[in-house]
């Protein structure tokens, strides 16, 4: 399996190379084009509880997509949902990474993907107290929203991000979560609410744009003017329409 990316940061899409007989698992619904002859198997990775975890606690699709590639070898192109950049790492067996929900776009099928509790300090920043872990061995596509920018962080040195602007992190990468201003007054006033401390060893990635914002400006836009013919508005104009 070889991943390639092209129209990054802006608008990344990644080939996935595959020699013949290969599989890939895509996020259901991220593909974008595939080679003649590739095989497509949906369904739910890990068994019905496995599956529902990841659908509803992790944010994740309940179907996974499995691509098979014919005896000559072929090719995926997936695509995230959000405009954003691209990023393929290699997942070692004793490293494995946390992703945050939605972030997760394709592997390797010797990767393990499973929907883990981390506890009430993801109860934010679109975590719902879930992420997902992905271990084993192989490569790992992640998508996010804006350009992606990767913290390689040494031991004892630590970064505050936003939780809406956290994409991934290793495990070994130590992490707190806490109010960034004194009160709810002070953190209504700053318009800032929580942030991740992490403190390393290890990498952690980050995204240039919060989702969670672009969802709060679509809605008070539509609010703003009015229901429905203010929605088409609003997307037509996200899409470049008058």
């Amino acid at each position: 399996m070889e991943v390639t990316t092209r129209h990054t940061p802006s608008f990344g899409v990644a080939r996935i190379a595959l020699a013949g007989a290969e599989q890939v698992k895509v996020e259901a619904g991220a593909m974008y084009a595939m080679s003649g002859g590739m095989l497509l198997e949906s369904k739910m990775d890990g068994g019905f509880l496995k599956a529902a975890k990841r659908a509803v606690a992790g944010g994740e699709s309940f179907f996974v997509s499995t691509y098979t590639a014919p005896a000559q070898g072929g090719f995926v192109d997936v695509a995230a949902r959000l405009p954003g950049d691209l990023l393929t790492i290699d997942i070692a067996p004793d490293k494995a990474m946390f992703v945050s929900r939605g972030s997760w776009l394709a592997s390797a099928v010797p990767i393990t993907l499973d929907t883990k509790w981390g506890g009430f300090k993801n109860l934010v920043g679109g975590e719902g107290g879930f992420i997902l872990r992905a271990s084993g061995s192989g490569s790992l596509v992640m998508a996010c929203y804006g350009a992606i920018e990767t913290w390689d962080l040494q031991p004892g040195q630590s970064i505050t991000v936003d939780t809406g602007h956290m994409v991934a992190y290793e495990e070994s990468v130590q992490t707190t979560l806490r109010k960034v201003a004194g009160g709810m007054v002070q953190s209504f006033k700053s318009g800032e609410g929580l942030v991740f401390d992490f403190v390393g060893p290890g990498k952690v990635m980050t995204q240039t744009r919060n989702p969670s914002e672009l969802v709060g400006w679509i809605q008070g836009m539509i609010g703003s003017t009015g229901g429905g013919a203010g929605a088409g508005g609003v997307l037509g104009g996200l899409m470049g329409r008058n």
